[in-house]
């Protein structure tokens, strides 16, 4: 619930601050998303084995975390500088996706494993259920 909330809060930002197009929202989204996981959601989709699912329903814990961490970041970034326009917009989102991204290559250090998957969480939670 906060994950879509605080993705609520950024489009928001965006959209008072000059992102009109839905184009404008994919490109800032994956912005955060190669600076947070190296991937764009497109490429993690595929990673993930996905087509027209939603992205987070498939994200474990950490997944949704570090994609939490980047978009409220990137919004108080836009927020503390007074970010207006596209070009300002995706500076801030590589910068808050920088943010969760140095954040999650610390955890990736700690526990000696990467973060992002290929394993599809809900699918292993639906797997799980029928064994049950």
């Amino acid at each position: 619930m906060r994950g879509i909330a605080i993705r609520e809060e950024l489009t928001d930002e965006w959209k008072k601050r000059g992102a009109q197009e839905k184009k404008d929202y994919e490109i800032l989204t994956a912005e955060i998303s190669k600076a947070a996981f190296g991937v764009t959601p497109s490429e993690y989709k595929s990673l993930k084995g996905l087509k027209r699912e939603n992205l987070r329903d498939h994200m474990d814990d950490f997944e949704l975390i570090f994609n939490m961490l980047g978009e409220r970041a990137t919004t108080e970034i836009h927020r503390t500088e007074d970010s207006e326009g596209m070009k300002k917009l995706k500076t801030d989102a590589q910068e808050g996706g920088s943010i969760a991204g140095d954040a999650r290559k610390a955890l990736e250090k700690r526990l000696k494993r990467p973060i992002v998957s290929v394993h599809n969480y809900l699918k292993e939670k639906e797997s799980q259920k029928k064994i049950k």
